[in-house]
């Protein structure tokens, strides 16, 4: 192993680095502790994101439309994870000589991140709760076409299925934020 540590570049490194987001060496459940690291990114990037439009608004620079800029930028976020990690994912796979490392849970982080598109900005605890559980359901389920999707070649085949997976919870989220009303 230490042979194949030196030949690995810093790319090499950067990629492995980037794709195991620091938890897919634990030995239980790596694919859930990177969706909790998916939830902690949602979480700091909200805080910081209010914050700063609480700044803004103060200032007289930003009024009604701060939401909206708030999911302008975690789209933008969101879309750069996802080229970083596509392409992190791909150089990692070819480094680990695996289709589908476990070790690779950047494909989880964004999956994660995607399900909190599909309700309004929110620090509520159920909500992510909930979308942290309906994540991990779809993930782990994989209904058509999620399972599929993991025949796709390099890291895409690792990270589409979680994308779509990322989809349907969200959209099971909404449903659920939108019932929520009702009673």
């Amino acid at each position: 192993m230490n042979e194949e540590k030196k030949k690995l570049t810093l790319a090499d490194r950067l990629a492995v680095v980037i794709s195991t987001c620091g938890v897919g060496y634990l030995p239980i459940a790596p694919g859930t502790w990177g969706s909790l690291v998916g939830v902690a990114i949602y979480l700091v990037v909200f805080l910081l994101e209010y914050n700063f439009g609480i700044f803004l608004l103060h200032r007289g620079w930003l009024g009604p439309q701060l939401e909206s800029w708030m999911y302008t930028v975690n789209l933008v976020l969101l879309l750069f994870l996802t080229l970083v990690g596509i392409a992190a994912a791909t150089r990692a796979s070819k480094i680990f000589n695996e289709k589908d490392p476990s070790r690779t849970v950047i494909d989880e982080v964004m999956g994660q991140l995607i399900v909190f598109l599909f309700i309004p900005l929110t620090t509520t605890w159920w909500l992510i709760a909930a979308g942290f559980l309906l994540f991990r359901l779809f993930d782990i389920w994989k209904p058509y076409p999620v399972h599929v999707l993991q025949d796709l070649p390099g890291g895409l085949g690792v990270c589409a299925d979680d994308i779509v997976a990322g989809i349907y919870a969200g959209i099971a989220l909404s449903v659920i934020y939108s019932l929520s009303f009702s009673f």
